[in-house]
């Protein structure tokens, strides 16, 4: 059993009491949180409360979130491209269309059964998620870091949660993005109608904050790369898209018009490289995964493109 203490502070209080927890950092949806709460799991100075109770500033409010059920997952033959390997971590780069672990309706084939076939057992809190301490979105493709040895899972998990860990990533953005830097800072939430979307004017939001670098410009779309400072959920595609600069392909977070490119049926998003402190000695350990041939076909097609536009 798990227990977190959240306290409600002037900014979410008058929310929810549903939406204040699956907003916070235990993780879980909003669904999962009404369950916990049906269950007395979810208590304010040991009493239960409902769904709808609007939190107030200063309450401090108790989940307790019970062990997951074992997924069973089973080893399986996938490929994989591993960039980095040792007796403490693993470094890939994730093929887009790849789902990180199973889940209820995608039991199979995920990178956790191919790392069970691959590594056999690895270290972890959830049996669903061996060796996982960061995720990449089934689409997103890119470098992902994978522990070993319990002792690397906690110390990666540690730097993960203060935000040591450097994660570069390169996007194709609908839109000519005109300054050569920005910086998107906007709370990220539950989107308020679409539980499954993220949103930065959800009324419970955490901090969110992504630099953006221009690196190349098209006729209609701009290569930039994307350093998130948080690890918000969808968070470079929500703060892109809020700016008026949907990742191409993203059908979730862009228009229609933002899924025409022939070259790639997903949203344009690779995580580039990844810095950590390695578990072993500390010292700094850095991964770069290129880029995959659908994504390369974009900037190909999109470079022959501008360059067969008249010149102005």
């Amino acid at each position: 059993m798990r227990r977190h203490v959240l306290t409600v502070t002037a900014a979410t209080a008058g929310a929810r009491l549903d939406a204040f927890v699956a907003a916070s950092e235990v993780g879980i949806s909003r669904s999962q949180v009404r369950q916990l709460i049906d269950g007395g799991r979810v208590t304010i100075a040991g009493r239960v409360w409902k769904a709808g109770h609007v939190v107030r500033v200063g309450e401090r409010i108790e989940v307790d979130v019970p062990p997951a059920a074992p997924t069973n997952a089973e080893p399986e033959e996938l490929p994989l491209t591993v960039l980095h390997e040792d007796a403490t971590l693993i470094a890939i780069n994730k093929a887009p269309g790849m789902v990180v672990h199973p889940a209820p309706g995608r039991w199979s084939g995920t990178l956790v059964n191919a790392l069970l076939h691959r590594w056999g057992p690895l270290p972890g809190h959830e049996a669903s998620r061996p060796g996982i301490v960061h995720r990449l979105d089934r689409d997103t493709s890119g470098v992902m870091v994978i522990a070993r040895t319990a002792a690397a899972l906690e110390h990666l998990g540690r730097q993960f949660a203060a935000r040591t860990v450097v994660k570069r990533y390169l996007a194709v953005v609908r839109g000519v993005v005109r300054t050569e830097t920005m910086t998107i800072d906007a709370p990220i939430g539950r989107h308020t109608v679409e539980r499954k979307k993220m949103s930065t004017r959800a009324r419970v939001a955490r901090a969110a904050v992504t630099r953006i670098r221009v690196l190349e410009r098209f006729a209609g779309t701009t290569l930039v790369e994307a350093a998130p400072e948080t690890g918000r959920t969808h968070q470079i595609r929500v703060h892109l898209a809020a700016r008026g600069h949907p990742i191409v392909g993203d059908a979730v977070y862009g228009r229609p018009s933002t899924v025409e490119h022939a070259a790639i049926a997903r949203h344009a998003l690779h995580a580039a490289s990844l810095a950590i402190a390695h578990p072993d000695d500390g010292a700094t350990a850095v991964f770069r995964a290129e880029l995959w041939p659908d994504m390369v076909a974009l900037l190909a097609e999109l470079r022959a493109g501008r360059d067969r536009s008249p010149a102005r």
